[in-house]
C-alpha cells in the first residue's frame, strides 16, 4: 500500500485548503468559520451524512462503503492557539493574537482530503466516520463530542487520530502502545500567613518562606514518592505575593503549577501526595493552605491491537514505523480512546519550529502521507472481500 498517487495530484488543492485555514485561525469552540467550510466541503464530496453542532461546534460526516461492515472513526482537530504569528508567510494569520501554531490546520485538511478520496472510491466494506473536533487546545472538545453521544450515535467501533511532529523526518511515522500522552492536571494554592513589617519577621508568619519550603517539598513527589520507573512531572510555574513592596512581609502567596502523569494510579498518587505536602508544610510553619486541584485531560492510552494496526498501515506506506517517545504534553483524543479502542500516531513534520511556537508552520509536503494513512486505516480495517 504505497502512498496514494491521488494525493500527489490533490496536493495543490489540499494545500490551498490548509493555507486558508491557517490565515483564518479560530480558538477553542469558536471555530464557526472553520466548521462551516469543513461541512460545506464534506457535502460537496458527496458524504452520505454531514452533521454539525456535535460537541458544540464539531462536525461529523458518514461515508458508506460498497458493502456492510464495521465502523471506523477518523479524527482531526480544528482549533488554533492564542499566539501572535511570526512566520512572515504570505498566508500567515490575519488575526493578531491567533495562530495555527500546532498544525491543526494541516490535520483538518488531511482528513478532508481523505474524506474526498473515500467518498469517491468507497473501496471498503463498512462505514467511515470522519470527525472534526473543536477545542483541543485546553477546551476539551473531545470530551464534549463524546458526551454528545457521538460514539453511539454513529456506531463507531474503533477510532484513530494523527498529529504532526516537528524534528522528525517529514512523512515518517511513529507510535507506541499504552500510555502515550500525559494527563494534564493543574493546581493552585493560596498560602495564608500573617503579614507585617519586613524588619520584624518574628511578628509574622511569612508565606514567602512557607512557599519556598512547599516548592522544595513538591520536588520529592517525583524523586521520592513515585516509583522511579514511572513518569511524573510536578512543576510550580507561578508564584505571586499579595504585596509588591520591598519592606512588607505579605499576608498571602499564591502558587500555581501542573502535574503530568502517564498512569491513572500515578496520577492519583501524585495528587494525594501534593495535597499532603502542601497542607502539612504550611501547618508546620503556622500557616494555612487553600488548595484546588483542577483535573485536566486524562492519560491518552493507545490500545495494543489497534496500535499495531496503525503501525502496519504506516509501514505499508513508508516501509517502517518508529517507536514514539513518551510525551508529557496532553491530548484530548484521550477521551475518545476511553470510549472506544483505537490509536494515535505521529507523522514527521520535518525540520520546523516546534509546535506552540510563533514561527511554527505545518509542512504541506507531508499531506500525501497523512491522507494516505487515514485512507489506509479504513481500507485495512474494513477490507472488501472478493
Amino acid at each position: 500500500m504505497p502512498l496514494k498517487n491521488r494525493f500527489a495530484e490533490m496536493l495543490p488543492e489540499i494545500t490551498a485548503w490548509r493555507r486558508d485555514f491557517h490565515a483564518n485561525p479560530e480558538l477553542l469552540f469558536d471555530v464557526h468559520r472553520t466548521a462551516q467550510v469543513v461541512a460545506d466541503r464534506l457535502r460537496a464530496f458527496g458524504c452520505d451524512e454531514v452533521v454539525t453542532g456535535i460537541g458544540r461546534t464539531g462536525v461529523v460526516a458518514v461515508i458508506k462503503g460498497r458493502a456492510e461492515g464495521r465502523t471506523i472513526g477518523l479524527r482531526a482537530d480544528m482549533d488554533a492557539l492564542p499566539i501572535t504569528e511570526a512566520t512572515g508567510k504570505p498566508y500567515a494569520s490575519t488575526y493578531p493574537g491567533k495562530m495555527h501554531a500546532c498544525g491543526h490546520d494541516g490535520h483538518t485538511s488531511m482528513l478532508l482530503g481523505a474524506a474526498k478520496y473515500l467518498a469517491e472510491t468507497r473501496n471498503f466494506a463498512g462505514t467511515a466516520v470522519v470527525i472534526f473536533q473543536p477545542a483541543e487546545e485546553g477546551g476539551g472538545g473531545g470530551r464534549e463530542m463524546c458526551e454528545d453521544g457521538m460514539m453511539f450515535r454513529f456506531g463507531i467501533d474503533e477510532v484513530y487520530g494523527m498529529h504532526n511532529w516537528p524534528g522528525v523526518p517529514a512523512g515518517t511515522f511513529a507510535i507506541r502502545p499504552g500510555g502515550f500522552f500525559a494527563a494534564t492536571d493543574q493546581f493552585e494554592v493560596v498560602l495564608q500567613g500573617r503579614g507585617g513589617h519586613a524588619a520584624k519577621p518574628h511578628e509574622t508568619i511569612d508565606p514567602i518562606v512557607v512557599s519556598a519550603h512547599v516548592v522544595t517539598a513538591l520536588q520529592t513527589i517525583a524523586s521520592r514518592s513515585v516509583d522511579p520507573v514511572q513518569q511524573v512531572v510536578v512543576s510550580v510555574t507561578s508564584i505571586e505575593s499579595s504585596s509588591k513592596a520591598f519592606n512588607v512581609i505579605p499576608e498571602q502567596v499564591t502558587l500555581r503549577g501542573t502535574i503530568r502523569s502517564l498512569d491513572d494510579d500515578v496520577r492519583h498518587q501524585a495528587e494525594e501526595r501534593l495535597k499532603m505536602l502542601i497542607t502539612q508544610t504550611a501547618a508546620a510553619h503556622g500557616a494555612s493552605a487553600d488548595l484546588r486541584v483542577l483535573r485536566g485531560y486524562p492519560v491518552m492510552v493507545n490500545t495494543p491491537a489497534e496500535t499495531e494496526y496503525a503501525a502496519d498501515v504506516a509501514r505499508s506506506l513508508t516501509g517502517q514505523c518508529a517507536e514514539a517517545p513518551l510525551i508529557m504534553g496532553g491530548e484530548d483524543f484521550a477521551y475518545m480512546l476511553r470510549e472506544r479502542p483505537g490509536a494515535y500516531i505521529l507523522v514527521g513534520n520535518g525540520d520546523s519550529a516546534p509546535v506552540h511556537h510563533p514561527e511554527y508552520d505545518f509542512n504541506d509536503e507531508i499531506i500525501p502521507a497523512g491522507c494516505s494513512w487515514f485512507v489506509g486505516m479504513v481500507e485495512a480495517r474494513l477490507p472488501l472481500t472478493a
